[in-house]
């Protein structure tokens, strides 16, 4: 989106415009765009549907506050999902946050996010079209009073007289995702200092940013919105007695850690625990093992195991009735054996793909089960079961799975 197409959209004709192309299906845009040219200016008309286009995208991010908003391409791709914005702002402001620099704003999601929480915020990006949508979605959701606008290069940005500052560094060029921290622009080491000059920071960086790539000044916290993991966020100031940080959304359930040592491995037990993605890139399975009384069941695998049900939020259970070494051809017999039309197939460890096994398992019947495949240091296992809440009681007359299966 050019800075030129956005200003015609903010017009009545335009947003009547963007009114009649709220739910347009793509199918439908040939016929609906012929109609409206011969109402509307061209340009005008190409401008909305592009628009509107964005809108839906960015549905999935945003919800309802897309449909009064405005996107750029790259601002529906790199903008961060409201629930983690949202979760983000309610931190900066219960550590005594009043006025903030959002520098790389892009689009505005994370500003818009501070000023609902009443942080005056101070939103800059050198690209006009992300500032102008800035400015557009500030005043369409009616925090323009505490958005204040800036469209310049953020190394010359004078934080002085700010609580804080947050820096989303762009991690995408045309030629797609960048991978090296000092490629971001601007660049991690630049964006770490800038966190430093006032008395809370932030920083955001891909999920996937080696521990060792972490200051040690730093706290790091890595947040998964209903599984997936979405970003990790470098604070400086917090002063945290921990230095890692897992945040699972949206129940806001906070774990953290990172000095504890590896737990040890031993057999597969009754119960085996999923952490969540957040959990495992935090490096806190450990946190996790320490709480349900569990062990891995390899040292280089995530997967925890007990012989207890023991609620926590941060690991997905499963009540185990088979652990069997992997075996194809067994495996198919047991599903065929137990009516079993419905897999649904975890693995770790493993180089077979789960759409790879379905395939060749080919399974028919009413039931369903869960097949949980993993790497072990004695050989590959093949683990059936379901989903358990861990915070319902276990079924006292369930049979425990053979160890000695494992």
């Amino acid at each position: 989106m050019e800075t030129e197409n956005l200003q015609p959209l903010l017009t009545p004709e335009g947003q009547a415009l963007l009114a009649e192309l709220r739910e347009f299906a793509p199918e439908d845009e040939l016929a609906l765009a012929t109609r409206l040219r011969r109402e509307h200016p061209a340009e005008l008309v190409s401008a909305a549907f592009g628009q509107a286009r964005l809108r839906q995208r960015a549905r999935a991010k945003f919800g309802a506050d897309a449909d009064l908003m405005y996107f750029t391409p790259n601002g529906v791709e790199q903008s961060t999902r409201r629930s983690v914005a949202e979760w983000r702002a309610r931190r900066f402001a219960e550590l005594g946050v009043e006025r903030l620099a959002d520098l790389c704003c892009g689009i505005g999601g994370d500003a818009l996010a501070l000023a609902r929480v009443g942080i005056e915020v101070l939103a800059v990006d050198r690209d006009p079209a992300a500032c102008a949508a800035t400015a557009a979605n500030a005043a369409a959701l009616g925090l323009a009073k505490l958005v204040e606008v800036r469209c310049a290069d953020v190394a010359e940005v004078d934080v002085a007289g700010y609580d804080a500052v947050f820096t989303d560094p762009a991690r995408r060029t045309s030629r797609g995702r960048v991978f090296d921290p000092e490629a971001y622009a601007p660049p991690l080491s630049w964006a770490i200092e800038a966190g430093r000059r006032t008395p809370v920071g932030a920083l955001k960086v891909a999920p996937g940013i080696p521990h060792e790539a972490v200051p040690a000044d730093a706290e790091a916290e890595w947040v998964s919105d209903h599984g997936d993991v979405k970003e990790a966020v470098l604070w400086f100031g917090t002063r945290a007695e921990r230095p890692h940080r897992a945040t699972l959304l949206p129940q806001g359930a906070s774990l953290t850690g990172g000095d504890l040592p590896d737990p040890p491995a031993g057999p597969v037990g009754r119960y085996l625990y999923e952490p969540d993605g957040a959990v495992i890139r935090a490096h806190l399975v450990a946190e996790v093992a320490e709480q349900v009384g569990g062990r891995l069941i390899d040292p280089k695998i995530a997967y925890v195991t007990s012989d207890e049900l023991v609620a926590t939020p941060y690991a997905h259970a499963f009540e185990l009735t088979d652990v069997l070494p992997f075996h194809i051809k067994k495996l198919k017999a047991l599903l065929r054996e137990r009516a079993v039309g419905t897999v649904v197939i975890k693995k770790r460890g493993m180089a077979i793909t789960p759409e790879e096994l379905r395939r060749q398992l080919k399974p028919s019947g009413p039931n369903t089960v869960t097949v949980i495949l993993s790497r072990t240091d004695h050989g590959p296992l093949m683990m059936l079961g379901r989903p358990v809440r861990a915070d319902a009681p276990a079924p006292a007359d369930a049979p425990a799975p053979d160890p000695a299966a494992s």
